[in-house]
């Protein structure tokens, strides 16, 4: 699907047109620049390669450098592939907000914040024990039984456990845009999206 990388602003809210107060997110979606064009007959498949804001020189390694300057661009910090795109696109040629000028909705991948070591009533919404009876002392948020002691003698793969928690990809179908402001690059969205404020997102048609 065509889209653009964008970096996640923040969350407000705006008024509907029927006056409802509806919460945002707001994205600086572009401007991004094609950096490779990728064909089926070269390739394998047809696909438009994005680079995303600007990156030093001094922090590009000189197999980026060669990449960034046959697309005749400024070496970019982030990249991203994007299929379907209608029409002929030329290296070096800047896209920006303008794309989702006619769209009503879209989905939007990030990554969730990082939330650390948690236990499972966290990490996988276990209730806890409700009652604290029958010799329950501190045991209100353990996970309880793992499984059979004498057979199979092991916890089987995908048990829900106490781990690390948050730091994944992430993707929000159908979020609906709100508003497209052109002069900033800005699109807002209908709700929340995955990721930290100044984190980077992906938002597909």
């Amino acid at each position: 699907m065509p889209g653009l990388l964008g970096k996640k602003i923040g969350m407000t809210s705006v008024f509907s047109a029927d006056g409802k107060n509806v919460p945002c997110t707001v994205i600086e979606a572009g401007p991004c620049v094609v950096t490779q064009i990728k064909t089926v007959e070269k390739d394998g498949y047809a696909a438009l390669q994005l680079g995303f804001q600007d990156q030093k020189e001094k922090h590009t390694n000189k197999a980026e450098m060669g990449h960034f300057n046959k697309a005749g661009v400024t070496p970019k910090r982030h990249l991203a592939e994007f299929k379907d795109f209608e029409g002929e696109y030329q290296l070096g040629q800047e896209i920006n907000v303008e794309l989702f000028a006619d769209t009503e909705w879209v989905d939007v991948i990030g990554t969730s914040k990082g939330k650390g070591f948690q236990g499972v009533v966290k990490r996988h919404g276990f209730g806890g024990v409700g009652q604290t009876t029958h010799g329950q002392h501190n045991r209100l948020r353990a996970p309880g039984s793992l499984g059979a002691s004498s057979y199979p003698s092991r916890v089987f793969k995908g048990m829900r456990m106490a781990g690390r928690t948050g730091g994944d990809r992430v993707t929000v179908q159908n979020l609906q845009v709100l508003k497209v402001i052109p002069e900033h690059n800005l699109v807002l969205v209908k709700g929340s999206v995955p990721g930290a404020k100044g984190s980077i997102v992906i938002i597909n048609k």
